[in-house]
């Protein structure tokens, strides 16, 4: 057998007609509504209705066409946005997304979605109070959950199953990016660590913004100490700032925030050289766009393998889901591969995790249900495991057996260590030429020349997404929700069954590679292209500001904003303030501040479940007819 190597690209869709209808664009050279109040306040509102839906339809339209499907008709409708794909040997696919599975309940744009699904609640945990993300971050899910079920639906036409329309709502898409809050929120024990206002990013004494990282509580105190903060405060600050990955918040001592703004941010970067930390200045948004390569999120590449037998396309049993029969090797940790691994277990995959001896350390992280951790079982429920030790010779050997196998091998190991285990795409493929090797990284290859760690908020801070994610009045900072492993995780989901349909079209393996970079690229994509213009990057001040009412908060509709700030909410109760807006045809919601909350709330009555262990359970993201 000759030794593979990846040959020349080739694109899943080639052949394939996308046709796509939705709301229309408002005119304007910004595409925004104003709306104006009882007092007269007019200002631009910003992306949500009709316009929010068109721009989700552009995303998905847009990597469809990367992955080679060429352009159709385009048509208006009111309904919603759908999509179809149509050529080749394939039967019409169909695609229908909208806000909400029962618009009824005052889930209509953006900021509705937001507030009612407790992204709200989450990414305000720092500030201790609701805040609502100057992105349209349901909305960019929801565009990566409509193209993997497109994906998904023609992998099961190549595999024999029927044709069929898939649906996805905004709403349905907010509740799986919070589904690892939502779920510790209800497991049977509180937090193990506080939640309270409180994080980075620190500021230097020469006013530079920037993130602080490292996994080593070591490193971590060796950094302080460089810098003279107090024994007691390093002591006090590791434990909410380990955590802050699983709690969106870190309220760790202002002893801390006192050491680094002390300090030059040339002082600071020689201590995190000695200490083995790692600090990275909060870039802006027009520093990303100059850089920016214009790289789609993800590559394919399928491998020649030279006389190698060509996969022959793998029937579904059953033909029940379009990933039936399928097998994922997940040798994943945290968040990235994981939920990738996740969503194509909901489509069907038989998942099995690759777990070191003992098993995966996070199954015990708290809170837990029935002892097993909640976060956990968010993206791991169904999950099968096999403990393998990866230092040792012999068990690498059972893995690449294991891999002859399989269908898909997926890790987000750190940079070049699977090379080092043996266990790279070429080792693989060596094995097993039809396998769908995915690697769901942290910068991708070769893109940025002065990466720091491939972490979540050290991507966030390097691409500009801290920026981005806050309006005006509010000092850049990135969001200690995990933005970019969650649309990381859909990313890697994406590129797996754009390679699974690119092996049966083809009868190639293929290695396929996404990143955090990626993710962040999509979620900034309109605040880059408006950096390109010479534009204002962020959002205007008070941009999504919740109203505060005697009891809690609600959120008006983007385009509704400006009227709805021109009432005094704030002795009315928030069915009574609700009632008023809508009363004066505002739409508007209630934001949720407690994710416990939403188990009962009757905006998703009967969506959320319990799974065996009893922790909370969001719905599948697809609909399928």
């Amino acid at each position: 057998m000759a030794s593979p190597v990846t040959a020349q690209i080739v694109r899943p869709l080639e052949g394939l007609r996308l046709d796509v209808s939705g709301p229309p664009l408002p005119s304007g050279p910004d595409r925004t509504k104003r709306s104006v109040g009882p007092t007269g306040a007019n200002r631009p509102a910003g992306l949500s209705g009709p316009t929010g839906l068109t721009a989700l339809t552009a995303l998905v339209a847009g990597h469809l066409r990367l992955l080679g499907a060429e352009r159709g008709t385009g048509r208006h409708d009111e309904r919603g946005a759908r999509l179809a794909l149509t050529g080749g040997d394939f039967a019409r696919q169909e695609a229908h997304t909208r806000w909400s599975a029962n618009p009824a309940h005052g889930i209509t744009d953006e900021a509705t979605a937001q507030a009612a699904t407790g992204i709200m609640a989450v990414h305000g945990r720092r500030e201790g109070t609701p805040r609502a993300l100057a992105v349209d971050y349901a909305s960019t899910a929801t565009a990566l959950l409509t193209t993997q079920g497109l994906l998904a639906g023609l992998l099961g036409q190549a595999r024999g199953g029927p044709a069929g329309r898939v649906g996805t709502s905004v709403d349905r898409a907010g509740l799986l990016t919070v589904s690892q809050y939502l779920a510790a929120a209800g497991a049977d024990e509180g937090e193990a660590a506080e939640l309270a206002p409180g994080g980075p990013p620190f500021t230097s004494a020469d006013g530079t913004l920037f993130e602080l990282e490292t996994l080593d509580p070591g490193a971590w105190a060796a950094f302080w100490r460089a810098l003279d903060a107090p024994a007691d405060a390093i002591r006090a600050g590791w434990r909410p700032f380990q955590f802050r990955y699983a709690t969106a918040c870190a309220p760790f001592p202002q002893a801390l925030h006192r050491t680094a703004s002390a300090h030059t941010w040339a002082r600071l970067r020689q201590a995190a050289a000695r200490s083995g930390a790692e600090v990275c200045r909060l870039r802006t948004l027009a520093e990303r766009a100059a850089e920016h390569d214009g790289a789609a999120p993800w590559t394919l590449a399928p491998y020649d393998c030279g006389e190698a037998p060509r996969h022959r396309p793998t029937p579904a049993p059953g033909l029940g889901k379009p990933l039936a029969g399928i097998i994922v090797l997940e040798a994943g940790r945290r968040i990235q591969a994981p939920l990738a691994a996740h969503l194509l277990g909901i489509l069907g995959a038989e998942v099995i995790r690759v777990e070191p001896p003992g098993g995966d350390p996070l199954r015990g992280m708290p809170p837990t249900s029935s002892g097993v951790s909640a976060r956990w079982l968010a993206l791991n429920r169904g999950k099968k495991a096999v403990e393998v030790d990866i230092k040792s010779p012999g068990d690498r050997a059972r893995l690449r057996e294991m891999a002859a196998g399989a269908d898909v091998f997926l890790h987000n190991w750190g940079p070049g260590k699977a090379a080092e285990l043996g266990l790279d795409s070429t080792d693989l493929a060596a094995v097993n030429p039809a396998l769908v090797y995915a690697y769901t990284g942290g910068w991708g290859t070769g893109r940025i020349g002065d990466a720091p760690m491939g972490t979540d908020f050290m991507v966030q801070a390097r691409t500009g997404v801290g920026e981005a994610v806050r309006p005006r009045d509010e000092p850049p900072a990135p969001s200690l929700m995990t933005l970019l492993d969650v649309l990381g995780g859909l990313l890697g989901a994406q590129a797996v069954l754009a390679g699974l349909l690119t092996r049966e079209r083809g009868g190639q393996g293929v290695r396929v590679d996404s990143s955090l970079l990626g993710a962040a690229d999509v979620l900034t994509a309109p605040a880059l292209s408006r950096a390109r213009r010479g534009e204002p990057t962020r959002r205007p001040a008070g941009f999504r500001a919740p109203l505060r009412t005697a009891d809690g908060w609600i959120v008006p509709a983007d385009v509704c904003a400006a009227a709805a700030g021109a009432y005094d909410l704030r002795e009315l109760s928030t069915d009574a303030a609700l009632a008023q807006l809508r009363g004066h045809g505002l739409a508007a919601t209630a934001v949720t501040t407690d994710l416990a909350d939403l188990h009962h709330d009757p905006r998703f009555a009967g969506s959320i479940s319990r799974d065996a262990h009893g922790a909370p359970a969001v719905p599948d993201p697809w609909s399928h007819a």
